[in-house]
């Protein structure tokens, strides 16, 4: 089968086509590998509510965690030893398309959502995974909270490579550039070389018309806001992007070898189902760019996807919608710090799922 010419098109436009998902069953079965070469997949992301679902839903891990019942492994290092054998495979299948591109073949593995407020605790475990792994196309997700900031920076100072994950406003989007940088700096002033490490921000879109639309609804406002700010939040963001990136700060560490921290376009599945279903692809379509699909979405983007109005040539307009919204009385610090906290949440609430899930088959299979 020739590749997805749409896909195809996406990939030739700068835009890295990654999957929103992942499995051991994906892996085995070749799923993986024929995304990887007739869909342009080539990257991965995962976080706990996908390993939840591929471990609730499968018998394949059931050899592996027999033989940790055996040895009386516990439940938190057994979960992390499942979740890092599956990253690690993922890293392996991709390792041609890294090898390939230089920049892409990567994939992220999560840090225990529990620990998004903790910085050390974040940061040590973001070590941790990076040791268990041990494959140099791995990201390993860091929630951009507060507490976060601190440990991108410590991470990428140590050398790891960091997918920076939860990002909703513009302001915490530049606060995680600023972070990435800086861990930058600190490992140029260490001595360290800045070749090989790579990031990207996960900005999330969404998430965002659904808490927005429905405040807009609540607020009896012009119903043409409505599915309009989440693109827009994003396009702002890229505009961002290219104003840091492009700054005398940037160019001094990119003389030392360094890589720009691309922009991720996360939570890309349409909510609303009265939206256009690949509506977070085809509006966010700029170079330098990656958007991780869930499969629903990649594939349809492969049957009907068409490229919307460049990003580039949309900032006036979405400036506008921003402030539209703003106007019709939506206090968009509040969406944001709401859809931070319930992102936490939900990844912890997965994650304890998960934990709840794996300490069950410990037990069985004793």
């Amino acid at each position: 089968m020739a590749p997805n010419e749409k896909l195809a098109e996406l990939s030739r436009a700068g835009v890295a086509v990654w999957l929103d998902d992942l499995s051991r069953d994906r892996i085995r079965s070749g799923g993986l590998q024929l995304l990887v070469d007739d869909y342009s997949v080539v990257g991965v992301t995962t976080n706990p509510t996908i390993f939840a679902a591929a471990i609730s839903g499968s018998d394949a891990y059931d050899d592996q965690v027999h033989a940790m019942a055996v040895r009386k492994v516990g439940v938190a290092e057994a979960l992390r030893t499942i979740t890092a054998a599956d990253v690690r495979d993922a890293c392996d299948l991709l390792a041609p398309v890294a090898e390939r591109t230089g920049r892409d073949g990567r994939v992220s593995l999560e840090v225990a959502p529990g620990l998004a407020h903790d910085t050390d605790a974040t940061a040590a475990e973001a070590a941790h995974l990076w040791w268990l792994v041990d494959r140099p196309n791995l990201f390993i997700k860091i929630p951009a909270t507060q507490e976060g900031l601190a440990a991108i920076t410590t991470s990428i100072a140590a050398g790891i490579s960091v997918n920076v994950t939860l990002i909703f406003s513009l302001q915490r989007y530049r606060a995680v550039m600023d972070a990435y940088l800086s861990g930058l700096e600190q490992r140029a002033a260490d001595g360290g070389s800045l070749t090989g490490i790579e990031s990207v921000a996960s900005f999330f879109v969404s998430r965002v018309d659904t808490e927005i639309d429905k405040r807009l609804e609540k607020a009896g406002a012009d119903p043409s806001l409505k599915g309009k700010a989440a693109v827009a939040n994003a396009q702002l963001a890229y505009q961002a992007y290219q104003e840091v990136f492009s700054s005398d700060r940037w160019r001094a560490l990119q003389a030392q070898g360094a890589q720009a921290q691309r922009p991720l376009w996360a939570s890309t599945g349409v909510k609303n189902q009265d939206y256009p279903d690949t509506l977070y692809v085809s509006d966010l379509i700029a170079p330098d760019t990656v958007n991780t699909m869930p499969e629903k979405t990649l594939k349809s983007y492969a049957d009907h996807g068409n490229p919307g109005q460049p990003v580039q040539q949309a900032y006036d307009e979405a400036a506008q919608v921003m402030k539209a919204v703003a106007d019709a009385g939506i206090d968009l610090d509040d969406v944001f710090k709401v859809l931070e906290d319930e992102g936490v949440q939900k990844f912890t609430d997965s994650w304890d799922e998960l934990t709840e899930s794996v300490r069950s088959e410990l037990e069985n299979k004793k």
